[in-house]
């Protein structure tokens, strides 16, 4: 990848690894940067525009089910990644205290990879649920009066959601080509 890459340019002087000369952080920093936040459109689309498509695809009231669906679902899911995460992690120390062989034990090797797992569960994709969940209403909210507003012009209606959904599946076809990631982007 393009940070591999960056890294080898670096230590390819001598320098760095002789302790003669700091490396530049800045590159990496830039490529991760970037790629980062090409990343965060697809999701941030998501969403911002399905209240959009069911909106004024469907009407306020598929709005209204949806919005409670993703509530009840969606802090269900948290909750869930953050129990599930936090006890993969105590179960780690649990072993690591000794029971069920301690350190080095199969189940120690097995806790471990547990905790790899369940550390992103609880520390970022259950917490993460929360705002996405808070953006959706609020983009619902803000959209309403318009939904309401053109109830009666179907045409209208259909563009505005036909529009939103072609923006949102070219994003995610944009995100999930071959060469998306930290791996495509130029310095």
């Amino acid at each position: 990848g393009v940070v591999v890459q960056e890294v080898r340019n670096q230590f390819a002087d001598g320098g760095i690894m002789a302790g003669t000369k700091k490396p530049d952080y800045g590159p990496v920093i830039d490529i991760c940067t970037k790629a980062s936040l090409r990343e965060l459109t697809t999701p941030a689309l998501l969403a911002v525009l399905t209240p959009v498509v069911i909106g004024f695809g469907i009407d306020w009231k598929a709005l209204g089910a949806f919005l409670a669906a993703v509530i009840l679902v969606g802090q269900l899911m948290a909750n869930y990644l953050s129990n599930a995460g936090g006890a993969w992690d105590n179960s780690k120390k649990y072993i690591e205290d000794g029971h069920h062989g301690g350190k080095g034990s199969e189940a120690h090797k097995a806790a471990v990879i547990g905790d790899t797992v369940g550390d992103p569960f609880k520390d970022t994709a259950g917490p993460a649920l929360n705002p996405l969940i808070k953006v959706m209403n609020l983009v619902s909210l803000l959209i309403l009066p318009a939904i309401i507003k053109t109830q009666d012009n179907d045409g209208g209606r259909y563009v505005i959601a036909a529009a939103a959904l072609v923006v949102l599946v070219g994003s995610i076809v944009f995100s999930s080509r071959k060469a998306s990631g930290i791996t495509a982007v130029a310095k």
